[in-house]
């Protein structure tokens, strides 16, 4: 189906909907994109087009990004749906762009553009007639197949803070647009929503929304907030402080290996609809405490956590779950986290030069002085740190994995080569290759 949104402006429509916004002046959060030379602001000022794929969380702005461009340069454009769009709807939009000369193809759910459709689009995109503007949840290298990345600008959308929320949800409360001032809204009730929201801008509106149809008197109490929805306690006390203890405790459970607990505190921060910090506490755990033990574990906790934003919940617990079990009862190492920790406090204290043979354009070295990219049986044998701190160790390894061990085996093993910074007499130590 074809879609275009310019023009539209019916009180019967959602709230959500209404409250889109359509200049860059309400439009909340993601001030990392209009900054002064930033790529959107330059697009806008420009008023030139070129193919962009905006991906983050559900309800953060990528919608309403794509047409604040499009009506800032006054161009033509589509909507499609790449999961739900026909032949005819792309021949429709090839027609539109042959007529207009240049036309924007909004495309929701980019990543799940299949073959032939791109091979319709990719020689238009090509030769500028159709510019793309893709949108999407999934993480686009990953998702997106590389002949439509390559030809677009990715732009990243951040999940909105609270704080962006409130606002959103205040501007709505008093624009005729919105609420038009006629409905009066606790400081509370507002803020609860906001929490409730997780960063989606869209679900808040739909909560606002609701909560005029149940309250009484045009009055929307706490209360109503939470008969409409399963607001977790924390959203309700002052103090967060027991939330922020959950976050915390379900790291140090699954440090500490006891999956039980680990579970449990996973099912508070999922009963809180909490993705957000459930996806930076299991990120970070699998690195830190995890680690090198187990490093396909570390790969299996990021698939299940896309896995989980991708089906949101109640079905993202499925997949959540799995990763805590897997990662409470693998062997756990903190071995290069404490590595690249001590790297950092080394570099706080003090930078040294990079030797001359390793800088990208070293000037003033002799011929065989210079770093041997055709001599592979020599690299290990380089001295790479600065002459200064070249005894210093940052990483100490343990042997609490299979794996992990043969890192440590192989990492002494290099530690008897006696490395050197001369480059010239390592050449002529080792004059045959091998």
């Amino acid at each position: 189906m074809l879609y275009n949104l310019k023009g539209v402006d019916n009180m019967n429509q959602p709230l959500s909907y209404r409250m889109r916004p359509d200049s860059i002046d309400n439009f909340f959060g993601q001030e990392h994109l209009f900054k002064e030379n930033s790529l959107i602001n330059k697009i806008i000022k420009e008023k030139k087009l070129v193919s962009l794929i905006l991906f983050g969380p559900p309800g953060v702005g990528k919608t309403s990004l794509a047409t604040i461009i499009c009506n800032n340069i006054d161009v033509q454009y589509r909507f499609l749906n790449a999961t739900t769009c026909t032949r005819k709807d792309m021949e429709e939009i090839l027609l539109d762009a042959n007529m207009y000369g240049q036309i924007v193809l909004i495309l929701d759910e980019v990543h799940r553009l299949n073959k032939d459709k791109q091979d319709f689009f990719l020689p238009h995109i090509e030769s500028g007639l159709i510019s793309l503007i893709g949108m999407t949840t999934a993480n686009p290298y990953h998702y997106i197949n590389p002949a439509i990345r390559s030809r677009c600008n990715l732009i990243e959308l951040y999940q909105l803070s609270t704080k962006n929320i409130i606002e959103a949800l205040n501007y709505a409360i008093k624009s005729p647009k919105g609420l038009n001032n006629e409905y009066k809204v606790e400081d509370e009730a507002i803020k609860i929503i906001a929490k409730l929201s997780g960063g989606d801008i869209r679900f808040a509106m739909n909560q606002l929304e609701i909560a005029t149809i149940s309250c009484t008197n045009k009055i929307i109490s706490v209360e109503d907030v939470k008969t409409n929805t399963k607001v977790p306690q924390y959203l309700i006390d002052n103090d967060e402080d027991g939330h922020y203890d959950a976050v915390s405790a379900l790291q140090k459970s699954i440090r500490g290996s006891d999956v039980n607990a680990s579970l449990y505190y996973l099912a508070r921060l999922i009963a809180a609809n909490d993705i957000a910090s459930i996806e930076r506490r299991l990120s970070v755990t699998a690195y830190e405490d995890v680690g090198l033990a187990n490093p396909s574990a570390v790969d299996r906790t990021i698939k299940a956590i896309e896995t989980a934003k991708m089906l949101g919940f109640p079905e993202g617990a499925i997949p959540l779950g799995f990763a805590v079990v897997d990662l409470a009862l693998s062997p756990k190492s903190k071995s290069s986290c404490n590595a690249v920790q001590e790297a950092i406090k080394s570099v706080e204290e003090n930078v040294f030069p990079v030797p001359k043979y390793l800088r990208l354009t070293p000037h003033g070295l002799k011929s065989e002085e210079k770093y041997p990219y055709d001599r592979p049986d020599l690299w290990d044998k380089i001295q790479y740190l600065p002459e200064e701190i070249k005894e210093i160790e940052f990483f100490e390894g343990n042997s609490n994995s299979k794996y992990e061990r043969a890192l440590v085996e192989n990492y002494m093993k290099l530690k008897i080569n006696q490395r050197s910074a001369d480059i010239a007499s390592l050449k002529k130590k080792y004059n045959k290759k091998g």
